[in-house]
């Protein structure tokens, strides 16, 4: 895996090399290294709105697949559970639902809304019986506002995921923030999902494929801030229309903000604008193709569509001939490792940091 490192200096260090993206092996090996510990989004909490409520869902379907559970038990706690029966690996719940107990269709075993066992017929002669194998494994899950995230990883911590973004933009009324299906839209990009997360971490590239938006963001001004699992690049805006109204308590209090783009690892995007939010998930399909989903959230309808946050599906469009062209590109003989700018590919050198990490612990 020495192949993999990412010197920590970013004025020697050389981009990961291009096995990372065409090794399927790699590709592989990501799933348990990079997504598994990782905080997803899943939802909103309205898909259990209501004690009893039970949601079931594929956790990042395409990739990982692992069938999981939301539920809210009696006492309005929120729980997130394996979907596998404990008994002989069927699904428990099959649909949406409100129930006082999870019960599988199979042989009858049941469980109470926080995964643990209950009961089970024609067990009585098997010996230690029941064991904690046989409750279902419950897993982290986070919320924030309306938003919920869940990890596979037992034990894992969510606060190096997301909480910088949440303490930063902690301010904002995400309560208020209404989810569009309609302006939503899922794209198909012909490229390895690294890339494309690559190509998000940097405002480099601006001045050069996206002009509508370059129109708007005073590119002088463009910074990245690092943290563990996550960072942040923040936009300015040239004029004062189109920015947030800061309070005095925002560390960016004073300055023209006209976007905050927030990046968590390894593959969610949280674009806040003065009209509201579109998260941005990267989910690998293979190797070298991803989908990228365009979650669209409104805060304040007059704003929709203005400044920074305006013609989105543009823009995607521009990353996405160029994110393409990289994957071609990274397949070449004559092509192994990159270099990066010291001012303006921080996010870069620190997403290609965080994977040398933990594939090299």
């Amino acid at each position: 895996m020495d192949r993999f490192y990412v010197d920590p200096d970013i004025s020697v260090a050389r981009t990961l090399h291009t096995d990372f993206y065409t090794d399927p092996a790699i590709y592989q090996l990501a799933k348990e290294k990079l997504f598994v510990p990782s905080y997803q989004f899943i939802g909103g909490q309205q898909a259990v709105a209501g004690i009893g409520y039970c949601h079931p869902f594929t956790f990042l379907q395409g990739y990982l697949d692992e069938p999981l559970v939301l539920t809210k038990d009696s006492n309005g706690a929120l729980h997130c559970l394996s979907n596998v029966c404990t008994h002989r690996g069927t699904m428990v719940v099959n649909e949406p639902c409100k129930v006082s107990q999870l019960r599988c269709r199979y042989h009858g075993r049941t469980f109470s809304l926080d995964g643990r066992f209950k009961s089970m017929p024609e067990f009585k002669e098997v010996k230690d019986f029941p064991a904690p194998s046989d409750n279902l494994t419950q897993l982290p899950v986070k919320q924030w506002g309306p938003w919920l995230f869940a990890s596979l990883q037992p034990g894992s911590d969510p606060a190096p995921y997301l909480e910088d973004m949440i303490s930063r933009v902690g301010w904002l009324p995400v309560n208020e923030f209404k989810p569009r299906p309609d302006l939503s839209k899922d794209y198909i990009v012909k490229a390895h999902w690294a890339l494309y997360c690559e190509n998000y971490l940097e405002g480099f590239h601006i001045p050069f494929v996206h002009a509508g938006l370059n129109a708007v963001i005073d590119f002088g001004n463009y910074t990245t801030e690092t943290f563990r699992f996550s960072n942040l690049q923040l936009g300015i805006a040239k004029e004062e229309d189109d920015i947030f109204d800061l309070p005095a308590g925002s560390p960016d209090y004073g300055k023209k903000v006209a976007a905050y783009y927030f990046f968590v690892f390894p593959n969610m995007m949280f674009n806040f604008y003065p009209w509201g939010l579109s998260i941005n998930i990267v989910q690998p399909l293979t190797i070298d193709q991803c989908k990228v989903s365009f979650l669209t959230y409104v805060w304040k309808e007059d704003k929709f569509n203005t400044g920074a946050g305006a013609d989105l599906n543009t823009v995607e469009l521009e990353d996405e001939e160029v994110v393409e062209a990289v994957q071609i590109g990274i397949r070449s003989r004559f092509y192994g490792h990159g270099r990066y700018s010291v001012t303006r590919e921080q996010g870069t050198h620190h997403f290609h940091r965080i994977i040398s990490s933990l594939l090299n612990p």
